[in-house]
């Protein structure tokens, strides 16, 4: 997999460390549980998507554009982190906030990854849940080509087969990585959303003949639904590739039980998730998507889903400033502190 013919900016903190997680491993008994930290990836708080940015803000680049567009939930990693990018580039970024959640709380719409957009120069658009997102791009961009500019639309995520090929990238650096400390990866366990992450973990994984199962603990869609997008993007990432990778369907997997009553909205294992890598570790996770990817990994070990001697990686995607949109969710957790 030769990713040096495509297209790339470096602006990532690569690579990322993997380090174990000692005391979480010890408080549940096993098994040996590692991270991988892309909440380290250094721009704008660092995140998953910074990898992805690297390849879909060259090709916009190379296509001349001059303001990127894009869109997310209220408290959107991706956008926050794809506004920091385009104000270093010198390009305008429109960033489009869906409020999926309906909440209306001043924490929730104005602080956390809301306020860095604003911080980051962003023109900043809001949406009611449920918007045909990709119309409304589409329409901010023939508002922007009639005064006269030249924009660039990324998905919802940065998840297409351009952002993919960023997690093509981290697969093959964590089994470099791996290969440096001697360390045996029978399990690789992140969160799954707009697909792009796991889409690339797959194909690198594959590509590479690892041998290495990836397990996405959704936080969207119904697990038949999330898979099917993972693997549609999987197949047209290897195809970007072209390499002759043939991704079986059986290789994508997403449990999707820990979703709650929808995306954003808090549960009570994604809040134990957070307060206890916090606690133990002294790593923040993030209310929406690695909180509850941790929720799965922690009911997943209690129920003996992994056994005892086995060494799961977990990839930290990043997105503790959203937990200053959701402090509400932690008032309890609080009240037991003090």
């Amino acid at each position: 997999m030769n990713l040096g013919r495509f297209p790339r900016l470096h602006f990532a903190h690569l690579p990322t460390p993997l380090e174990p997680l000692t005391n979480l491993t010890n408080e549940l008994g096993g098994p040996n549980l590692y991270i991988k930290r892309d909440d380290q990836t250094g721009l704008a708080t660092g995140g998953n998507k910074t990898r992805k940015l690297e390849f879909l803000m060259a090709d916009a680049v190379e296509q001349g554009a001059d303001t990127i567009i894009t869109q997310g939930a209220t408290q959107s990693n991706h956008c926050r982190q794809t506004a920091a990018i385009a104000t270093k580039l010198g390009m305008k970024c429109e960033v489009l906030l869906e409020n999926r959640t309906g909440s209306q709380d001043p924490d929730f719409t104005q602080s956390g990854n809301v306020f860095l957009d604003h911080m980051f120069g962003a023109g900043i658009r809001h949406y009611r849940g449920g918007t045909d997102m990709d119309a409304a791009m589409a329409e901010v961009g023939e508002e922007v080509k009639s005064n006269g500019g030249t924009p660039y639309i990324i998905p919802g995520g940065g998840s297409n087969p351009i952002g993919a090929l960023g997690y093509v990238n981290c697969a093959v650096e964590l089994l470099n990585q791996a290969g440096e400390h001697g360390l045996r990866i029978d399990h690789v366990v992140h969160a799954t959303g707009s697909a792009g992450t796991q889409a690339g973990l797959v194909t690198g994984l594959d590509g590479t003949s690892s041998g290495v199962p990836v397990l996405g603990i959704g936080v969207n869609a119904p697990k038949e639904a999330q898979e099917e997008k993972v693997y549609d993007l999987a197949c047209r990432t290897a195809n970007k590739l072209g390499t002759g990778i043939d991704i079986k369907r059986e290789r994508v997997v997403a449990n999707c039980d820990y979703v709650g009553d929808g995306y954003g909205v808090p549960t009570d294992g994604m809040v134990e998730a957070v307060t206890m890598l916090s606690r133990l570790e002294a790593i923040l996770l993030d209310p929406v998507y690695t909180g509850k990817g941790m929720a799965g990994l922690i009911d997943l070990t209690r129920k003996g889903h992994f056994s005892k001697d086995e060494n799961v990686v977990f990839i930290h995607t990043g997105g503790s400033a959203g937990l200053f949109g959701y402090r509400g969710a932690f008032a309890d957790t609080f009240a037991e502190v003090a």
